[in-house]
């Protein structure tokens, strides 16, 4: 029966992991359809290559930062429980490589290329694993002390803060080192606006990340027996109500529609779980309105050119789900309980302030010494054709 109960969960977690590798083709193609057609070739190659770096130093350092496991042993020990070990750290993988997903979108349109690589190297093997190990693996005793203090642990099922909010707050200091695209912003106050360059792609891009957006929270239990069809429910409610908010206050803009379910799912990670289904809807409602109107001000108040609204999307909604969870999760509420409002804002601001530090740290070591962005002239003729020499259509490149 072990080995049936080996073979189970093995292949449970890997089919979750197969569902968030598959949601990097969301990132990939959402970021596509935002932004303008002469980067789009650059949105996709980024996004594979950030996952192949992930992938490097997640396997040699990031793993053991988090977790203490390392795979320097003979393939027999490795495959011991039908490879668990194996698949869970596969699993794991696909949520660190989301750190540097995410911050694609944000320093779209204006960033190196192999800068942007190293940063991907330090962030997922490092930055991203050291909170990673605070929040689900107990390290340095702070998950202990904040249950001594405050009656229950930081909770954060499926990554709320862990993935969603470290990614979003580790890409603010870098949308703000590198600055706005060109012309986004004139003297005069004006905003020029740089519409989606394909609907089309934006729209496909969203229904792959929210379709395997139920193998990223659902199969966050990594065992079949404490896989909860509560999960999946609340995670389908909560990204109704981002698209209806979404809807209601972008005024039908697609952009602000297919972005809603995102804002609703990325907000439920850490307590779908723990909620009771309309306490998913509400969380999701939020979160949708939280998008919308963080991202009208950032780029037409603030003017910060967060190409994809990342720092909105991951940032503030992944920050706002820590704390939904502390709310919607309590008994009071119809949650489940064991849940402490105060356990979750002290883990929230703690992965906040983690995030910002790397993320300052990082790119401000790379700004100072090999350069984040393109140059005027690159920017100006586009990252497909500046980096990669091909556009996405190739009618410029064989016209004679």
């Amino acid at each position: 029966m072990n080995d049936h109960k080996n073979g189970a969960d093995a292949l449970f977690i890997l089919l979750g992991a197969i569902m968030i590798l598959a949601m990097h083709a969301g990132f990939a193609f959402l970021e596509l359809g935002t932004v303008r057609r002469k980067n789009q070739v650059n949105a996709l190659v980024k996004i594979l290559a950030d996952f192949a770096v992930s992938t490097i130093a997640y396997f040699f350092i990031g793993y053991y930062v988090a977790y203490g496991v390392s795979f320097f042993s003979g393939a027999e020990t490795l495959s011991a429980r039908s490879g668990f070990e194996l698949v869970r750290f596969f699993f794991l993988l696909t949520f660190a490589a989301a750190i540097p997903a995410i911050i694609s979108g944000g320093i779209a349109e204006r960033s190196k290329f192999h800068p942007q690589l190293l940063a991907t190297a330090i962030l997922v093997g490092l930055v991203y694993p050291f909170f990673e190990g605070i929040a689900w693996n107990q390290h340095f005793g702070v998950q202990a002390w904040i249950k001594d203090v405050f009656g229950a642990e930081f909770h954060d099922f499926a990554g709320s803060i862990v993935v969603h909010a470290v990614g979003g707050w580790i890409a603010l200091p870098a949308v703000l080192l590198l600055g706005a695209r060109r012309g986004r912003y004139t003297r005069e106050g004006a905003v020029a606006a740089h519409p989606p360059s394909n609907i089309p792609f934006l729209a496909l891009g969203a229904w792959i990340l929210t379709v395997g957006w139920f193998g990223f929270n659902v199969m966050s239990a990594q065992t079949l027996d404490k896989m909860n069809g509560l999960v999946a429910l609340n995670s389908l409610m909560a990204m109704a109500g981002g698209t209806l908010a979404a809807l209601v206050m972008g005024k039908n803009d697609p952009g602000f529609v297919y972005n809603g379910p995102l804002a609703g799912l990325v907000a439920v990670c850490a307590g779908s779980d723990l909620m009771h289904p309309l306490g998913a809807l509400v969380t999701g409602g939020i979160a949708g309105a939280i998008f919308v109107w963080m991202f009208t001000r950032t780029q037409n108040k603030w003017k910060i050119d967060d190409v994809l609204g990342v720092w909105p999307l991951h940032g503030l909604c992944g920050a706002w789900g820590g704390l939904a969870a502390g709310i919607f999760g309590m008994k009071a509420l119809g949650g489940v309980g064991g849940v402490s409002f105060m356990a979750q804002l002290c883990g929230t601001l703690l992965g906040i302030a983690i995030a910002l530090i790397g993320g300052w740290i990082v790119y401000g070591a790379l700004k100072a010494v090999v350069g984040i962005r393109l140059d005027p002239e690159q920017e100006f003729e586009g990252a497909d054709l500046s980096i990669h020499k091909i556009s996405s259509t190739a009618e410029r490149e064989t016209s004679w």
